[in-house]
């Protein structure tokens, strides 16, 4: 499979919240995948074989009285993106006990240390979906666990199931980008029981696992909610999250209809991660 291309939009926004907020969760619907915000606004990335030139018909924020949102765009070129995140990418630590920094950054005092170079791939723990879902991981015991990672981005949430004890835990992602940048940094944190996989829930099957870990969105989620509830063994957990506060009716009634009981709700303005077991 040869490599994605992306194509970056670049939004200036005044004032700045909550109109990017706003307009974030109107692009997660529209098909952009990651975001950056910036002093200025916000920067959004969409996979060039998902867009079209109507693509922003329906974000109905750029026709608010409201705000003031001007944007530029562009194709983004593999070799550009080391550079943009060497200049934006901030080292994170979530609940005090897990880290997550490049390999530029100097080693903080965490429990947990990850060393990703992101790259394009989406899941740096900047996002608030990724942070509540290394929250998730933090608080559960792994230990032992069989897991997937479904929709990996960096591998980081992967890596992270690793140091808690999981094994054998696969990694997948449909994105080439991300399947790469994904091995890369397995090899980089020296995990010796991931593999990683290149596709979709079409993968999966005749897997079966105790844990479940997809951040995704919340179409892919509810497409694909059969086969996790297939590959979960009895007992397992489940963990949901790239959805939003309104979303979680829906996503609830999907699970409900394979028997996956809901257990408990992160929340970080305004996204959401859900825990369920089987």
């Amino acid at each position: 499979m040869s490599n994605t291309i992306y194509i970056g939009y670049y939004f200036k926004v005044q004032p700045l919240q909550p109109a990017v907020e706003i307009l974030i969760a109107e692009l997660g619907y529209a098909g952009f995948e990651s975001f950056v915000e910036n002093e200025d606004g916000v920067t959004a990335y969409i996979q060039k074989d998902e867009w079209n030139e109507n693509i922003l018909d329906d974000i109905q924020i750029l026709n608010s009285d409201e705000f003031e949102i001007t944007y530029t765009f562009e194709d983004i070129e593999q070799t550009n993106w080391n550079e943009e995140w060497e200049k934006n990418f901030n080292p994170i630590v979530v609940d005090d006990m897990c880290s997550v920094r490049a390999p530029f950054h100097e080693k903080p005092n965490t429990q947990y240390d990850i060393v990703i170079e992101p790259k394009m791939s989406f899941g740096t723990g900047h996002h608030e979906t990724t942070h509540m879902m290394i929250q998730h991981i933090l608080k559960n015991d792994l230990k032992d666990k069989s897991v997937l990672d479904m929709g990996c981005g960096t591998g980081v949430l992967a890596i992270l199931a690793e140091i808690k004890g999981a094994k054998p835990i696969d990694a997948v992602d449909y994105d080439n980008w991300c399947y790469l940048n994904s091995l890369e940094n397995v090899e980089r944190n020296k995990s010796n029981h991931i593999t990683v996989i290149e596709g979709d829930a079409s993968v999966l099957e005749g897997k079966k696992y105790d844990v479940i870990i997809a951040n995704i969105n919340r179409n892919i989620l509810l497409q694909d909610m059969k086969t996790y509830a297939t590959c979960l063994n009895e007992n397992g957990m489940l963990f949901l999250s790239g959805f939003y506060n309104d979303d979680i009716p829906i996503i609830k009634n999907e699970c409900e209809k394979y028997m996956l009981n809901f257990q408990e709700k992160l929340e970080r303005n305004n996204w959401v991660s859900l825990k369920f077991l089987n």
